[in-house]
């Protein structure tokens, strides 16, 4: 369980650098609302709020799924789940080559994986 609350952890630090990235470009572009058309400006923000979309849901799905897989599943799933959101947030702000199509494939994997675990689970299939 320790690897899925440091991931968990390090997930949130990410939230925290994407939302301090945006508050940047709010100040450089004088944008004090929405994305303002800019470019950069919708790449920074749809980085943050893919992140918020997607990583809270696998997260409660692996932590859920820690009660009935292995320790090894869940650190895999976490780390892979780490991995992807900071391949894609990387990506998004054009600093990682393919990081967004690397990340959302990795998140979507951890995703499906997780749930269909939990599903096994509820139904005492595991």
């Amino acid at each position: 369980m320790p690897v899925f609350f440091v991931c968990a952890g390090l997930l949130g630090l990410l939230a925290v650098f994407l939302t301090l990235n945006i508050g940047r470009l709010r100040g450089k572009k004088k944008i004090s609302l929405g994305d303002g058309g800019d470019p950069e400006m919708q790449a920074a923000v749809r980085a943050h709020a893919n992140l918020i979309e997607f990583a809270p849901l696998c997260l409660l799905l692996i932590y859920i799924a820690s009660d009935f897989y292995g320790f090894r599943v869940v650190a895999g799933l976490s780390v892979v789940l780490l991995v992807g959101r900071a391949l894609h947030a990387g990506g998004m702000l054009g600093v990682i080559p393919k990081g967004r199509f690397l990340g959302a494939v990795s998140t979507t994997l951890v995703l499906l994986v997780s749930s269909i675990m939990v599903v096994l689970a509820g139904l005492g299939l595991k």
